[in-house]
This record gives C-alpha cells, structure tokens and sequence, in this order.
C-alpha cells in the first residue's frame, strides 16, 4: 500500500469559514465529526470549473476525502450532504445567526476537542433549523449557544440556585456564578430579570419550542442578553458575529 493511502482519510464536515490563499485556493476550517476542528487547503475551488467549490462554503455540510500534509491537511474530494448554505445566506437575519454559530464552535472546539462530536452533532442541527426557518433565527440561536456552552462543561441553571442548590426559582441571575442564584448567594448587581425571561431561557436550553415560539419579543431580547453576557464571559472572548445579530 502507498504512503499516500496510509495519509487518506475520510470524514463528514461542516464548514466553519474560508479564507482565500493565492489565487484560486482557500483554506478551509471544518468542524468534522471524528476529527475535531480542521484547518484545510481545498486546491483550485475559487476556479469557475471547480468540481466541488460551491460544497466547500460556509454552513455545509460535506463527506469529504483529506490527505494529510505537513502543515494543513488537503481536501481532494467533497460530497454534499446537506446544502444549509444557500437557505441561510438568502436571508440576513438567518446568515448573521449562523455566522454567530459558527464562530461559537470553533471557538468551543478550539479549546476543547474531546467534545468535538457533540459539537458537531449540536451545529448541524440548529444550521438544519434555520435553514428550514423552523424557529425565529434568534431563538434558534440562543439555544444553541446555550446547549454549547453546556457541553463545554459551563451548562447554566435556570431553577435551582446556581451555588448553593436552593430550589427556586429565583429572581436574579449570575452570569459569574452560573445562573440563577438565591437571595444569599446574589452577588451585588446582579439583575434580576422578568420570571418570563427566566422561563423562557430553561425552555431554548431543554428543547421545549411550544414555550419559546409563545414568548414574548421583551422577554426574548432581554434573554438574548443574558445568553450572549454568560457565553462570551465562559469564552474568555468576544464573539464578534453577536453584534451583527438584530433583536427585534
């Protein structure tokens, strides 16, 4: 067997972003299945005769073929199995909360590859959500960031206080602390957010969509703050795309 088939692999991916490299090449940062997070040269898929350069954009999802190299990895083949991009990018609303998404995985499994499939399995499924406008893109979103952060390790509480367990509810919310907290555990200014707001964050991080679709858009902004407060605050960083994103 050579010792270009022993470098072959293959993996189901989803694209991350691209950025250009020389004239017809990109690099590409995948989110793989088994792998964890890839960076990859897909040679000469700027070039109009490409095979599979519309398969290798943004938030799709593709079965890929990579040889191994000594920096970056080359893709020599992709087939689509899930063409989210299109759907997403025909609508702003939709593509800036998919942009947020994606910035969050790679951050998330940029520091943290053991949980890389998880990640995976979670970002295919909102990217599938949106695209198909199964919920306003904004609660789309901040359940997902939600059920990432909690796979990272940093899951919220929304009921019991977040440090000492007391079984709530509870009227303030520490993003510090990891949630909702008890009278004796709240840190001074902490705020104290609408009893709807807090209902409406357990729902996005339990699945429960028949609760979340009925909220309302007072309690869905002021949840959108909180959920981007305690995700960037987890990260250590900014995510930039979260500015972009428009709370109506």
């Amino acid at each position: 067997m050579s010792n270009h088939a022993f470098r072959t692999y293959r993996d189901d991916a989803v694209v991350l972003r691209t950025h250009k490299l020389g004239e017809a090449d990109r690099i590409i940062t995948l989110l793989t299945h088994r792998h964890g997070q890839l960076r990859a040269v897909a040679k000469g898929v700027r070039r109009t005769s490409s095979k599979f350069g519309a398969r290798l954009e943004p938030f799709m999802v593709a079965d890929l073929q990579l040889v191994k190299g000594r920096t970056l990895d080359i893709v020599t083949q992709a087939v689509a199995k899930a063409s989210y991009g299109d759907a997403i990018a025909a609508d702003y609303d939709s593509y800036v909360v998919a942009a947020a998404m994606s910035e969050t995985a790679e951050r998330l499994t940029d520091i943290d590859g053991e949980t890389s499939s998880s990640h995976y399995m979670l970002l295919i499924g909102a990217l599938a959500a949106l695209s198909r406008g199964a919920h306003a893109p904004g609660l789309i979103l901040d359940s997902y960031l939600l059920r990432a952060v909690s796979i990272a390790g940093w899951a919220p509480s929304f009921s019991e206080c977040a440090r000492c367990g007391e079984p709530g509810p509870h009227a303030a919310f520490s993003t510090a602390l990891g949630g909702a907290v008890c009278p004796n555990c709240r840190p001074p200014g902490s705020p104290a957010p609408a009893p709807e707001t807090m209902s409406l964050l357990a729902q996005l991080l339990s699945g429960n969509w028949a609760g979340a679709d009925a909220s309302h858009g007072l309690h869905r902004r002021e949840a959108a703050g909180l959920v981007a407060g305690y995700v960037q605050w987890h990260l250590e960083r900014t995510v930039r795309s979260l500015k972009l994103v428009e709370r109506v």
